[in-house]
């Protein structure tokens, strides 16, 4: 069942610049959802229409089956929100950050007792409790910022880049913890630009680029249509060689008189048929009295399927 539906969504700034341009996918209950894009893809917009900070100029957003209203409360409060800059106050301890959070989500007394002492456990930081802020870590404080947005118990968590700038640990850590809220059937809507964590905790992933949804996928689904390379050195290097590879392979003569040789092989490509093509390119070798001096395996994943969607020139 989706606890969330984004349908066609679009925003633009000043009039003329599209951030965010037709975007629909839905988010299923206990589902982690991974977000990935450039630099200026348009995810932070589309997770702060999402968070119900910024009026999207067209489409809907629909949690638990009926129109998200940010203006009612009950909608609010189905939602906790990490956005990527901390938002929490360096001057007071992460107990006094905790229940003046809680505060403000209407918790008083022993429930906001019971839940701060809750997510200090989750975060890690109990032994910290009453420590400033601003003698933490920055993974540290990153836990505090995560755990502010778990206080009331939201149905729907939304991450924008929670590990940036993280050491090891609190990135394990956080992780874990997003693990867990999966586990206790709620969704969790997680933008990152690091692949391998995308790929090790969410179901599914959207790509976006430019506004614009390019994939939505499982793992699996995204990748299925992804070659894997072999890459072959051979020496020596000859023109009757490279002549008699064209049509089998990619070649590229090196400079030290090797020549490589690239195999690109289709994920829907049987056995049989790889077995094949490897037989004719080594028999193309021993008759052209090459040898083969090493060989290399690059399999598909979610980095270069992004990099191959999105191109690999810099943002900004």
């Amino acid at each position: 069942m989706s606890l969330l539906e984004v349908s066609h969504l679009r925003k633009t700034f000043n009039g003329s610049v599209v951030a965010v341009d037709d975007v629909s996918f839905h988010v299923a209950e206990g589902e982690i959802f991974g977000l990935v894009g450039p630099n200026g893809a348009g995810k932070t917009t589309t997770m702060t229409m999402l968070a119900g900070l910024l009026k999207p100029d067209r489409g809907s957003i629909s949690i638990q089956g009926h129109p998200f209203d940010p203006n009612q409360y009950a909608d609010r409060a189905l939602l906790g929100m990490v956005p990527q800059n901390l938002a929490i106050y360096p001057d007071l301890t992460a107990l006094e950050n905790l229940r003046f959070f809680g505060g403000l989500y209407g918790m008083r007394g022993t429930k906001l007792r019971q839940r701060v002492a809750a997510v200090l456990d989750v975060t890690g930081l109990t032994d910290r409790a009453d420590d400033l802020v601003k003698t933490f870590s920055g993974g540290m404080q990153r836990r505090l910022n995560f755990g502010v947005a778990l206080l009331h118990q939201p149905r729907l968590v939304i991450l924008d880049e929670p590990t940036v700038g993280v050491d090891p640990q609190s990135r394990s850590h956080l992780l874990d913890a997003v693990k867990q809220l999966c586990r206790d059937g709620v969704s969790v809507l997680y933008a990152s630009h690091y692949m391998e964590e995308v790929a090790a905790i969410c179901h599914r992933v959207a790509i976006l680029d430019h506004g614009r949804l390019l994939e939505c996928g499982t793992l699996p689904e995204l990748l299925s249509n992804m070659p894997r390379e072999l890459r072959l050195s051979i020496s020596p290097s000859s023109a009757a060689l490279i002549e008699r590879l064209h049509g089998l392979a990619q070649v590229q003569p090196s400079s030290n008189g090797e020549l490589h040789v690239t195999l690109s092989l289709n994920a829907h490509v049987e056995r049989a048929a790889l077995d094949e093509q490897l037989r004719q390119v080594m028999d193309v070798l021993r008759g052209c009295g090459a040898e083969l001096q090493s060989i290399e395996s690059e399999e598909h994943n979610l980095e270069r399927l992004f990099l191959k969607l999105t191109g690999n020139s810099l943002r900004d």
